[in-house]
């Protein structure tokens, strides 16, 4: 009995560790072949592809919002990796703890810039309208690499390694903030407009503790 019960207590620390391996690692969001686990919405559908194992964006105002199995994409604290290529005069973004909506742009969360060139003066790696960078930190026609850490009230945001924004929600917000703060959600990628054309690969999430 006694040998019985210390095979189950193992058997629990070993599933616990697995766990939490597991849960720490990195999982892919996109295979390369498919929108397995995306859910465009119901404006322009078509300004979403897959061109050679990448999310092209090219069209009229739509959104691409992650629906898959992983946290069953309800994410909290994380980290998310993912690289970007855009052509010149292009606008896109990344949204986080956000939610599907039909129509619109998200009204959930906070948008992560994607523009080298375009006319909106808020650069690639700006949280937008919250902490916003004026210069750039990539190129047009050539990939560079997000990592987006939230954790509790953190956010912070790298490109290409170097940090673009360091950012602390603070705890009181102004009542016209509306959902425009950090809850929890899902991630969703933009297309802006039928003159902007972004790709999106390498699409990796890390839930945190």
């Amino acid at each position: 009995m006694k040998k019985i019960l210390l095979i189950l207590s193992l058997l629990s620390m070993f599933n616990v560790s697995f766990s939490q391996k597991k849960h720490k690692a990195w999982v892919s969001l996109f295979d390369g072949k498919s929108f397995t686990g995306w859910k465009v919405n119901e404006e322009h559908p078509a300004t979403f592809t897959i061109e050679e194992g990448t999310i092209k964006v090219a069209g009229e105002r739509t959104h691409l919002f992650y629906d898959g199995a992983v946290a069953n994409h309800d994410f909290k604290n994380f980290e998310l990796k993912l690289k970007a290529k855009t052509l010149p005069g292009s606008n896109s973004g990344i949204f986080i703890h956000t939610v599907y909506q039909a129509t619109g742009w998200p009204d959930k969360g906070y948008e992560v810039q994607v523009n080298q060139t375009h006319r909106d003066w808020r650069k690639t790696g700006s949280l937008y309208s919250f902490s916003d960078v004026k210069e750039n930190l990539a190129q047009d026609n050539e990939w560079y690499s997000y990592h987006i850490t939230v954790k509790e009230k953190h956010i912070v945001i790298k490109i290409n390694d170097k940090v673009a924004v360091d950012y602390m929600e603070p705890d009181t917000l102004p009542a016209d903030r509306g959902q425009k703060h950090l809850s929890s959600g899902t991630f969703a990628l933009q297309g802006h407009d039928p003159k902007s054309v972004a790709y999106f690969k390498d699409i990796e999430v890390k839930i945190l503790d």
